[in-house]
Parts: structure tokens; C-alpha cells; sequence
């Protein structure tokens, strides 16, 4: 029978004709039909990259695939999995598993033979190509995307996962494929093993943003291998991650480059707090769940998605790095970690209770209650981490960015000042960081920005999503008329969630022109936009 459960999905009980013996296989066979839920998401040709065919795909993160398929929808519960995937002709299916074949009638058949938790299970089905860019990786997109795909990433996924294991060992997944999603895709991206979904916004024509799949490389160990038995301890999956991701970096990029971007995180983290209030219960790394409620609730996973288990669990995973003391020390624990709890869930006890015996010397030392940095006040009191990293390797990237930002913020400008800058060779954290400085700053005095943008095309004509979104908005908070055509062009060209909405607020806050423009783009790119996107812009130009 059927009963109620949580507030999104239902419970199916089965009551069995006999008590099984411990141990013994049980086989079950349900038959049910799925497709109208939330984790099944369904778009007409004009959301696609080639307006040419439907698409579909799955977003099963947190709770969303009970609406996919009856599973036991929880991180704590791993298991493998097989499916058959019949679809139209002209129509290509692949999913998050080891290994696939196409047979005939255009039916697939697909294994994950690795035990994974529910909300990794992601199919996709349309026109989709794909192209080899590695011994083991290969890109997948709309035939419109696949040349950009492979040309951005050939060879650049084996660098990441070669240092991968060599900081965290094997890579135990076989493949590591990215499948470039339609642009009305709302997220970054989506670790679903052997093929992680990513925006096609990093395809920037310059492999300025490859770094971002970093993090969902990272997730081949933590989140994926080890995962977090409940999504009131996220940070399992997130802060290691985010850790992870950032000793890549560090090992490709250098410490500057990597302090840079883990600035700009912490300045998210900062906003986030601002925003809610630092004693926000959402802002501790362990959140209670009341029995039966989840986070990430049913139909809007981002009403409470945030900065937190990100920004600070990466703090305290640094902290921990830090009470070690030695880089390499801590490398090797973190592979003896993986090693340790591999296809498990686990909890924060489970984590620091294993740390805490592979150093019976700190344990001795009683490192766990330091006053003010105690674990149990990291995990369970809301607020700033009560530890911060040293990012002063990034202050020699940034300054040049904060003295060029004074700069152009100047009444009189220096153009012999200015021009003594030369910003070709800045990577893409280091031109934002200037940008966010700008924002900053903005309104600049009456011309400066148009000067600015004729000085760097690199900036003002950039393909570049990240800096596309900030110099948009730096258009909109100096109402540079002239350029209000870039704003239009950058939200037809996509609809992720993280640049659409700040840009809707923007224009909704500034003057007539901007929220006539607002109303403009809005009316014509509505249907191209995931419908939770489209009801967040509804409620910000209170079309609700």
C-alpha cells in the first residue's frame, strides 16, 4: 500500500508472504509509471542549444528521484544499478553508469556496477553527439555544441584526474565523461558519476573556465566514493570537496591563482551570512532535519541551498589540516580516509572520530575542545568559521587588481597610470576579482566605464560567463545605455539560475530603462527557461 510521506513523495509498503531469513535475496518487481515529478524535467525544442528537438533529463540531488523511480531515496542507502532505456529514433539515451551498449530498436542498456546512493541515478535522452577528448573522458553535447565541447576540454580532463589520484588514490569510476546540457540547464553543474552534467556556459571559447570542473572531478572521492548519510551533514560531500578541489588547483595553477579563487568563495560565504544573518540555523555545518522533512524540499531544491556547507566546511576541513600541520601528512589521510570509507555513507562522528585515530598524537592533545575551537562548535553552533585559512598568496594577484580598480573609480582618470597596467596575462579569477572591485565602486564618475570597456575589449566583448555576468552588471549600475544590448544577449544566450537572477534584480532596481528591458527579455526568453528560474524572475518583477 500506498501511504503519505514527508512532503514530497509517497511510501510504498510491502507486506511479504513470509518472514525472509536474514541474509536472504528478496526480488521485486514494481510496476509503476513516472515522468510528471520534479526530478524529471522535460524541454520543448526552443530550450535546447539547436531548437531543432525535445530533451529531457534527471536531476535527482537532493530528493528528487523518488519521482524518477521507487527507490529508497537517501544518501545513507547504496546499491548498484542496471536499466534498459528505450527511445525514439533520431534520439540518443546515456546515463550515469560504467558501461553502456546500444542494441537494436534503438534500445540502450546501461550497468553502474559501483554501489552509489539514489540521487547519482541521472538518464538524458536527446539529439546528443559526443567526441573522445582523453584515454578515458570523452564530451557529449547537441551537435551545434560538440565542436566548442571538444575543443575546450581535449586533453584537459586527464591532467585533472591524473593529480586526482595521485592526492586521493584510484579514480574507481572507469570513465569520466562531461555531457554539456541545454542552456536553459539551471545549475553549474551535477556530479553524476562517469558523467557529470555540466552548463554550457563553460564553454568560453578560451578554456578560461575548465577549472570548474575541478569540483566536479573532486566528487569522484568525496560525495561520490564517500558520502554524506544525510543532508543535514552536506558538508561531508561539499567542504571535502571544495578542499579537494582547491589542492588540485594549488598542484596545476599554484597557491596564488588558488588563494585568488578561494577569496571570491569566501566573499560568497561573507554575502550569504550578511544576507540571512550569521545565527541562521542553515548557517552550521550540521543542520537538524526534523523526521520526515529534507533539505533541498521537494520541488525547489535551491530554497535552501547556500553558501554554508560549502565555504565554511572547506574551513574546517582546513582546520583540520591546519592541526596537522604538514601538507603531505594530511594528503595521506585523506587517501587513507577514501580508503577507509569507500561506497559508504558516513556521519561528521564517523569523519572526525577516524581523524582522531589516524593522529593519536593530536587525539592525546585533546584537539577536539581547543576553547572556541571545539568540533562539536564547528558542527553545531551557526555563525563565521571560527578558523580562516591564509589566503595572503593571492594578496599578489589582487592588488594589482585593487590599485587598477582605484584607478578607473577616479574623477580625473590617469591614463598614464592605466596604461602602465598590463592585463593580458591576468587568468579569469583575477579579472573578476578587478570586475567586483569595479561593481564596487560603481557608479564610476560620468564616462569612465565607456572608457573602460574601449580600453579592454578582453573584458567588454568577453564569451567568458563569469565575466560576462559582472561586466553586465556593471552596465546596468552605470546605465551605460549604449551596452544594455550585452545584458539582453547574455540572458537569451542561457538561463542558469546563479547569472539570470542577479541580473533580473539589477534591472528591477535601477531606472525606467533597465526595468522596461527587464520586462522585454523576460517576455522573450521565458519559454527557454527552467520553470523554477521562470518563478523566481516572475516574483522579482512582481509578476507573481
Amino acid at each position: 500500500e500506498s501511504r503519505p510521506f514527508a512532503s514530497y513523495g509517497s511510501a510504498l509498503h510491502i507486506a511479504l508472504p513470509q518472514e525472509p531469513l536474514a541474509g536472504q535475496l528478496l526480488t521485486l518487481l514494481i510496476d509503476y509509471e513516472a515522468g510528471e515529478g520534479p526530478g524529471v524535467c522535460w524541454l520543448s525544442p526552443e530550450q535546447t542549444a539547436g531548437k531543432q528537438k525535445p530533451y529531457m533529463y534527471t536531476q535527482g540531488q537532493a530528493v528528487l528521484n523518488r519521482s524518477f523511480f521507487p527507490c529508497f531515496d537517501t544518501p545513507s542507502v547504496k546499491f548498484t544499478y542496471s536499466a534498459t532505456v528505450k527511445v525514439p529514433e533520431g534520439f540518443t539515451a546515456v546515463m550515469s553508469a560504467t558501461s553502456w551498449e546500444k542494441q537494436k530498436d534503438n534500445t540502450f542498456v546501461f550497468k553502474m556496477s559501483q554501489p552509489i546512493p539514489s540521487y547519482l541515478i541521472a538518464l538524458v535522452v536527446g539529439d546528443i553527439v559526443s567526441a573522445d577528448v582523453g584515454p578515458r573522458s570523452r564530451v557529449w553535447a547537441e551537435p551545434c555544441l560538440i565542436e566548442a565541447a571538444k575543443k575546450e576540454y581535449d586533453g584537459v580532463i586527464e591532467e585533472f584526474l591524473v593529480v586526482g589520484e595521485k592526492l586521493f588514490g584510484p579514480y574507481v569510476w572507469g570513465r569520466y565523461d562531461i555531457l554539456f546540457m541545454p542552456p536553459s540547464f539551471p545549475f553549474g553543474g551535477m556530479e553524476n558519476p562517469c558523467l557529470t552534467f555540466v552548463t554550457p556556459c563553460l564553454l568560453a571559447g578560451d578554456r578560461s573556465l575548465v577549472d570548474v570542473i575541478i569540483h566536479e572531478i573532486s566528487h569522484s572521492w568525496f560525495g561520490n566514493l564517500v558520502t554524506n548519510a544525510t543532508w543535514g551533514e552536506f558538508w561531508l560531500n561539499e567542504g571535502f570537496t571544495m578542499y579537494a578541489q582547491r589542492r588540485i588547483s594549488t598542484e596545476v595553477y599554484g597557491l596564488p591563482y588558488t588563494c585568488l579563487e578561494a577569496a571570491t568563495g569566501r566573499a560568497l560565504l561573507r554575502q550569504h551570512m550578511d544576507a540571512t544573518g550569521e545565527e541562521h540555523p542553515l548557517n552550521k555545518l550540521r543542520v537538524v532535519i526534523e523526521p520526515g522533512f529534507c533539505l533541498f524540499l521537494g520541488v525547489n531544491p535551491d530554497d535552501t541551498y547556500n553558501e554554508t556547507p560549502y565555504e565554511k566546511g572547506y574551513c574546517f576541513v582546513s582546520y583540520l589540516a591546519h592541526l596537522v600541520g604538514n601538507q603531505s601528512k594530511f594528503d595521506a589521510f585523506l587517501q587513507a580516509y577514501v580508503n577507509r570509507f569507500k561506497f559508504q555513507s558516513i556521519t561528521a562522528d564517523d569523519t572526525l572520530g577516524f581523524f582522531l585515530e589516524y593522529f593519536p598524537e593530536l587525539k592525546e592533545k585533546g584537539v577536539d575542545s581547543i576553547p572556541g575551537l571545539e568540533f562539536d562548535r564547528w558542527l553545531n553552533t551557526p555563525g563565521w568559521p571560527p578558523y580562516l585559512p591564509d589566503l595572503s598568496p593571492g594578496q599578489q594577484l589582487m592588488r594589482p587588481a585593487d590599485e587598477l580598480a582605484e584607478l578607473w573609480a577616479a574623477d580625473g582618470l590617469n591614463m598614464e597610470a592605466i596604461e602602465a597596467v598590463d592585463i593580458t596575462g591576468w587568468r579569469t579569477y583575477q579579472l573578476v576579482y578587478f570586475l567586483d572591485q569595479v561593481l564596487q565602486k560603481s557608479p564610476l564618475p560620468e564616462g569612465n566605464v565607456k572608457r573602460l570597456s574601449k580600453m579592454y575589449p578582453k573584458i567588454s566583448k568577453a564569451q567568458n560567463a563569469e565575466l560576462r555576468l559582472r561586466w553586465c552588471q556593471i552596465v546596468l549600475k552605470n546605465n551605460l545605455e549604449a551596452e544594455y544590448s550585452k545584458v539582453k544577449d547574455f540572458l537569451h544566450s542561457q538561463g542558469k539560475q546563479k547569472y539570470t537572477l542577479p541580473l533580473y534584480r539589477a534591472m528591477w532596481g535601477g531606472s525606467e530603462a533597465t526595468r522596461a528591458l527587464a520586462m522585454e527579455t523576460f517576455s522573450a526568453t521565458a519559454p527557454q527557461l527552467h520553470v523554477n528560474v521562470q518563478n523566481y524572475v516572475k516574483k522579482i518583477l512582481g509578476l507573481e
